[in-house]
């Protein structure tokens, strides 16, 4: 497949001007959250430019975004590439990720309307929907819509800046390669549980059923690095 197949089927091109330093960006993140870049792969500009469609100003402002965002690094001699996670530093991303989610969910079942609580659980019945038939790029728009509601309704705006930073970085765990079918359906039984927990304005169950999930997810996680997989 040439580059230019390749960019069609990955989307990478970007569409129209306003915003374009957040379309190149967006556009980069997905591809790496979804394993089209892969970790430690050089970023060539003059391929990524010709790719997406853009000037080389765009994507390097693009570029320093992400890795403000920690999905790529500057190594001398060799240019841009794609991070590696290492198994302390997934360790590490699981870590904040757990404490911050929890408060989220506290907030969440504090705070959320009726209308939050429904949109949260027709998040996850398509989330299940998307296991059925995995795609990363699904899984990654679902989950983020599930997170978007999650955060909105706890209505603390600096944790949920700060929690999407984590989630971006975590998205590298979740899609490298196909999630399992058995950690899908754990997963799932988890999330369900979770809603039942914010529904009934539990603070302190759907805490610790939040904190459980990040744990169970950081296990697959720091399972699947060992085996060279990274799957969550």
């Amino acid at each position: 497949m040439s580059d230019a197949q390749e960019a069609h089927e990955m989307n990478l091109r970007v569409e129209t001007l306003p915003g374009l330093r957040e379309q190149v960006a967006e556009r980069l993140r997905m591809a790496i959250v979804t394993g089209h870049f892969k970790p430690g792969e050089r970023l060539i500009e003059r391929e990524l430019c010709d790719m997406m469609g853009v000037s080389r100003t765009s994507l390097r402002e693009a570029l320093r975004e992400l890795q403000a965002d920690g999905l790529i690094t500057l190594k001398p001699n060799k240019g841009m590439t794609v991070a590696v996670l290492t198994e302390e530093t997934a360790r590490s991303i699981y870590e904040v990720r757990r404490m911050l989610e929890g408060l989220a969910a506290r907030l969440f079942a504090k705070h959320a309307t009726s209308k939050q609580m429904q949109d949260l659980r027709a998040s996850v019945e398509e989330l299940a929907q998307v296991y059925d038939d995995f795609s990363a790029e699904a899984f990654i728009r679902v989950k983020g819509r599930f997170y978007d509601i999650l955060l909105e309704g706890g209505g603390n705006k600096v944790a949920a800046d700060m929690l999407r930073r984590i989630h971006t970085r975590a998205s590298q765990l979740r899609v490298l390669s196909l999630s399992s079918a058995e950690r899908a359906q754990q997963s799932i039984g988890e999330l369900r549980a979770f809603c039942d927990a914010l529904e009934a304005r539990d603070e302190d169950l759907a805490w610790q059923l939040c904190l459980d999930h990040v744990e169970n997810a950081a296990n697959a996680a720091l399972k699947s690095i060992a085996k060279g997989q990274m799957r969550e």
